[in-house]
């Protein structure tokens, strides 16, 4: 896979989200201020509500905004077979039935993109796939929760 137009997707999805965030934030903000926001009375409650709304609507922003920095400051590396998954490794999982491409990024894992007709999803150290994918190799078995079982799923590559 190649991993330039990866992260340029991850890139533009995180900028489109950011943008979304940023207005969220804004429009949030003009409620806080806005004279109709006023309090009536000791018990109203909008203009401060507004005010939290906004406050978590920015931090939602700088959230992404590191994020676009994170993947932006990433080394594009290529993995030599056999090397274990690692920050930036591109990592194909098998079942019998399925398969399932992830990306190791420095954050916002969750985030879902297609590439070339793969669907990619982040992941991140943190968290749990992460965790049961950092240092592991191609070809080695690694068990992932789904509902109340675990599926042991092959590590087919790591790119």
């Amino acid at each position: 896979m190649d991993k330039t137009v990866l992260l340029k997707s991850i890139e533009d999805t995180l900028v489109g989200e950011f943008a979304q965030q940023t207005n969220a934030a804004e429009d949030a903000h003009k409620e806080a201020t806005n004279d109709e926001s006023r309090s009536e009375d000791r018990y109203d409650m909008r203009g401060q509500l507004a005010a939290y709304l906004a406050a978590g609507q920015a931090k939602l922003a700088d959230g992404v905004a590191n994020a676009i920095m994170a993947f932006r400051n990433i080394p594009i590396r290529v993995f030599a077979p056999g090397e274990p998954v690692a920050v930036g490794a591109v990592v194909r999982l098998e079942t019998r039935s399925s398969k399932s491409v992830y990306f190791l990024g420095p954050a916002h894992g969750g985030l879902e993109v297609r590439v070339n007709g793969d669907k990619v999803m982040v992941v991140t150290p943190a968290s749990p796939l992460g965790r049961s994918l950092m240092g592991r190799r191609t070809g080695e078995r690694v068990g992932l929760p789904q509902g109340s079982r675990t599926i042991a799923h092959t590590i087919a590559s790591v790119e």
